[in-house]
This record gives structure tokens, sequence and C-alpha cells, in this order.
């Protein structure tokens, strides 16, 4: 029997619904109901998951959500999807749909304290759910901070790609910067290095440096960008991505032939200071600083310079001002998370900072969405766990995910959640009060 596009479409409404009625019910959980949620699933994968894994003939604890274990050999693929729905999926669901209540009344009494400690309640909860699943092994806590550094690298493309409205290609450039100043700002005077000689300061004094460090990093790449503003926005067009995009070859040209920072073989010896909690308050700070500054005066005279150039000139905006200041903003948070990068990697090559750096920034920018903090978030973890998951494809991995790219902007082509508005006082309120599921912010306050 023929299927007509009506079947079709009353099918869709069907699966629809079936997966309306499923999630309803988890509308009034709050953000704390599924950071404890997610608190009881990691301590359940702490205290049986080795055993749960060899009882599901797992040869290991999955590092990734089972995916890897299930690629690398099918007939695994019954057992890592049980231990998921056993570790993950039963207990957050059912904590967080059991302490419903109990979680909406405890980020009442959280809201009834300042807001900024409520909020800092919150992620010092939301890092120890981090802190002990990135714990069980060092596969994890490489891929979370490196997660971490790309929600930077994101947010940094996002000010200018998205909110400035401009198509900028210049980011591995930013971040090669920002990569060689910490590295040998740190290398330098902490280390005793083949290539600098002996360390100038002693190593205990180099975790309270190393904040400047990654300031220093930031200020080259913002340095970097006045290279390619000051020509580029006396032009119009597709002149600031060709300019870019030279800029980038440049820089990674210039590190392949200078020796002092190690030239073609590139620079090691990065102390281990990029550290689980260091990543997660520098990203928490970016994400704060630049959310700030998209929603302030100066965000809504880039939105405004994006939206109609002419228009905004003529509404007393100095657009070039507006641009050079956005430009080097983003450039300089690139090369903040440039420092970090490097010391989490602890190993930096002219070769890293190239277009399939550029490819992958670009791809959680668009995947994310455009204008969006937090379109971004979700742009590099979605990204970079679908990259990592799919490791043991290998070459085929770079198949599917620019697949996938090509129907997310088919369907969305401004990304899955441009034009967001972030807003972390709206996340951690309750979703309901006295019963009532809050439909607005404002109820809550």
């Amino acid at each position: 029997m023929a299927v007509t596009s009506e079947t079709i479409h009353t099918r869709r409404n069907s699966i629809k619904e079936f997966f309306l009625r499923v999630w309803e019910p988890y509308r009034k959980v709050p953000l704390l109901g599924w950071i404890i949620g997610s608190m009881v699933a990691v301590a359940l994968e702490l205290m049986v998951g080795f055993p749960l894994a060899r009882a599901l003939g797992l040869p290991k604890v999955p590092a990734l959500f089972g995916v890897g274990i299930a690629l690398k050999d099918p007939q695994l693929i019954p057992g890592a999807l049980l231990y998921i729905i056993i570790i993950y999926i039963l207990p957050i669901g059912l904590i967080a749909r059991v302490s419903t209540k109990l979680a909406n009344r405890l980020a009442r009494l959280l809201l009834s304290l300042p807001l900024r400690l409520s909020e800092i309640i919150h992620l010092v909860l939301i890092y120890a759910v981090l802190h002990f699943w990135s714990g069980l092994n060092d596969y994890r806590l490489l891929v979370v901070r490196l997660i971490l550094v790309a929600i930077i690298f994101t947010l940094s493309l996002n000010v200018i790609n998205g909110y400035m409205g401009e198509f900028s290609c210049s980011h591995p450039g930013f971040i090669a910067l920002g990569a060689y100043m910490a590295s040998v700002f740190t290398v330098f005077l902490f280390v005793d290095d083949p290539l600098f000689g002996a360390a100038l300061l002693p190593a205990t004094f180099g975790p309270l440096f190393f904040p400047i460090g990654l300031i220093l990093g930031g200020i080259a790449a913002a340095l970097g960008a006045i290279l390619i503003a000051v020509p580029s926005f006396r032009t119009r067009g597709d002149y600031l991505a060709i300019i870019s995009l030279a800029f980038m070859f440049i820089i990674k040209s210039l590190m392949e032939n200078l020796e002092v920072v190690g030239g073609a073989r590139g620079l090691g010896g990065q102390p281990d200071w990029a550290s689980l909690p260091t990543v997660f308050f520098w990203t928490v700070l970016c994400i704060w600083i630049i959310n700030n500054f998209v929603t302030s005066t100066m965000g809504k005279a880039l939105n405004a310079v994006r939206d109609g150039e002419l228009a905004a000139s003529a509404m007393t905006v100095n657009t070039r001002r507006t641009k050079m200041i956005a430009f080097l903003f983003g450039a300089f948070w690139a090369g903040v998370g440039g420092g970090l990068f490097a010391h989490v990697i602890r190993y930096v090559n002219p070769g890293t900072f190239g277009l399939t750096m550029l490819a992958e920034v670009l791809a959680m920018v668009y995947f994310g969405g455009l204008n969006s903090v937090v379109g971004s978030i979700f742009g590099a973890v979605g990204i970079n766990l679908l990259s990592e998951a799919l490791r043991p494809l290998e070459i085929y991995k770079w198949i599917i995910i620019p697949v996938l790219l090509i129907f997310i902007m088919i369907y969305q082509p401004r990304g899955v959640l441009a034009f967001r508005e972030f807003s972390f006082k709206k996340m951690i309120q309750p979703k309901t009060v006295n019963g009532e599921e809050v439909k607005d912010a404002a109820a809550a306050d």
C-alpha cells in the first residue's frame, strides 16, 4: 500500500506528541534537579561501574558513554547500551523526576540568597559533577578540559561571525599567538628548557603567574587582530574573510620558521598548570564577560551594525570603532583560550593552527547557533563529544560530521540555538511556585 504524505505527516505528529507527553513531567525539573540526578549517576558509576561493565561483557568502564567500545566491536553494542541506561539515563531521569518538589524548594531557598552567591553554589555543584565524572580516567579529564577550552574558542568567534555579522577566518592565528606567547612566558621563566636555558624563577611561583601568561597571550592575539582590522574595516564586502585567511597562513608560516620558538618542531615542556579547576574558572569567566559584553550598550550597537551598517551610522553609532572593539575583544579571548590549550596539551606545533582547526571552530559556531552564547556552548560541547565518540571510525567520522552539518544548515541555517539569550538567573530559578508551573522568569521573583 502506498504511503501518502498525509500518512507521513500524521505519523510525525504522533511521534512528536509521544515525546512531548514523555517530557511533560520534566518541564517542572529545575537545573538543581538535573544536577542532583547527575551527581547520583556519577556516584553510582564510581561505586559499581567496573563490576557492572564486567557483568555486561565490556572490557572496561566506557570512557565516553560507551560509543567508542560499541564502534570498535559491534557485538558489545547491547552491553554498552545497557550500561548507559543503568548508569546514566535511569538514575538521572528517576532522581530528577522524584526530587522535583525538593529541588524546586531548594532552588527557591538558594534564590533567597544574594544572586551571585546562588550562582556560585550552582557552579560549584556543576564543577563537582565534572570533577568526579572526569576523575575516573585520564581520557575523560582531557576531553572535559578540551571541551571547556573549545567553548572559549567558539564564544570568541561568535562575537565576530555572529554578533558582528562578519566572516573571519583568522581565529587559528589568534589561538596560535596566544598559545605561543603563554608558552614562552611560562617555559622561559619557570622551566629548565634546552631552548631557553635555566629557569629564571622557582616553579612554585608559576601557578600564581600563570594568569599573567594567559592575559599576555590574549594581548598578543589582540595586537595581531589590529593588523587585520585596520585595513579590513576600511573596505566592504568579503575582504575581511580574504585578509583574515591570509593572516592565518602568515602566522602559521611565521611559527614554522621561527627557531626561537622551536620552528616546525614545535614547542613543548609547558608546565601542567591548566588543571580542570583552572580551565573551568577561565571558561566561566569567559562566558560571563562575553555575555555581559553582547548584552551591553556596545553589544546592542554591534547588533545594529550587523543588521544595517548605514542605518546604524545614521543613528550616531560609530560603526568602525564598534567593529574594531568587537574584533579585538574576540581575538583577546581566542588568545586566552590558546594559552589554556597549549598548557592542556603541553605542546604546540604550527601545524595545529591551520585549516583543520578553522573548520572545527567554524563548525562549532554554526552548529550551535549564531548570535547566541548558549548556542556556542551547545555547539562546542556537541561537536567535540561527537568527534570523540566517532574517533574509532577514523576517516569516516569526517564524512559523518560534515553530512550532519549539511542537514543542520538546510533545516536550521543559523544554527540549532541561534539568537537565544543566555541568562543564568533564568536557568537556576525554580520551575514551580506553590505547585504552579513557572511560565516566565519574572514569575519566580
